[in-house]
Formats: C-alpha cells, sequence, structure tokens
C-alpha cells in the first residue's frame, strides 16, 4: 500500500540473483516478478522491494541498514538459513526486548532474525 512520505520500497544488490532469488524463496517462500537478468522484485513481505545485479553487498560492518526478520522460532528459521545456502555471521544472542542473529544470503548482503519468544 503507497502512503504518502512512509517508506514504500527497499533495494539490494545482489552478485549472484539467481542464487539470491532461490534462497528468499526457500527460507521465506518470497515470489520474484524477473524485470531483466539485473533485477528481480519481490512483494507482500512487510514491503516491496527488489535485487539489483552489484558486485557490492549490504554489511552493518559498512555501515548499512540492517533488515530485521521476525520468526516465532528463532532456532527453526536459522536452520533454514543455513539448509539454503545462507552463512550466519553472528550467532544468537539476547538483546532487551528477545534474542537474535545475523547472516548473509548468497550474494553477501546481511540480514537479522528476532523473536520474543
Amino acid at each position: 500500500m503507497r502512503q504518502h512520505e512512509k517508506i514504500n520500497y527497499v533495494e539490494f544488490p545482489a552478485n549472484d540473483i539467481t542464487s539470491t532469488k532461490a534462497f528468499f524463496n526457500n527460507v521465506f517462500r518470497w515470489q520474484f516478478t524477473d524485470h531483466d537478468p539485473d533485477y528481480i522484485a519481490f512483494d507482500n513481505q512487510g514491503i516491496e522491494g527488489g535485487f539489483y545485479r552489484a558486485d557490492l553487498k549490504a554489511a552493518t560492518a559498512n555501515g548499512s541498514v540492517l533488515i530485521v526478520f521476525y520468526s516465532n522460532n528463532l532456532e527453526d528459521t536459522q536452520t533454514k538459513i543455513i539448509n539454503a545456502g545462507g552463512a550466519i555471521v553472528k550467532e544468537i544472542f539476547n538483546f532487551p526486548g528477545g534474542r537474535r542473529f545475523h547472516f548473509t544470503e548468497p550474494s553477501g548482503n546481511e540480514f537479522a532474525v528476532w523473536s520474543d519468544k
């Protein structure tokens, strides 16, 4: 839904669009629209967005914004990420409000998953 002056779309670099697409489909069941070989888009994920072909990656060590997913079962989500080819870059840790971990997907972009369970 488009709302005046609200965040509407987010884009990520991806050096391997095919692997990134497969990863998010396998772990989070995202569906994509292929616009051309260098761009894929997703929707219905809390926000709309896409991946564009680039040799860059989003990582907190570089000052990137961190996109955080929520999970009802942190350990199950972590297992799905590993099985789909993701890498855990920060193991599960406690923080005010719950627990979380950070991972990278096949193109190297860093994300996190948290739970209050």
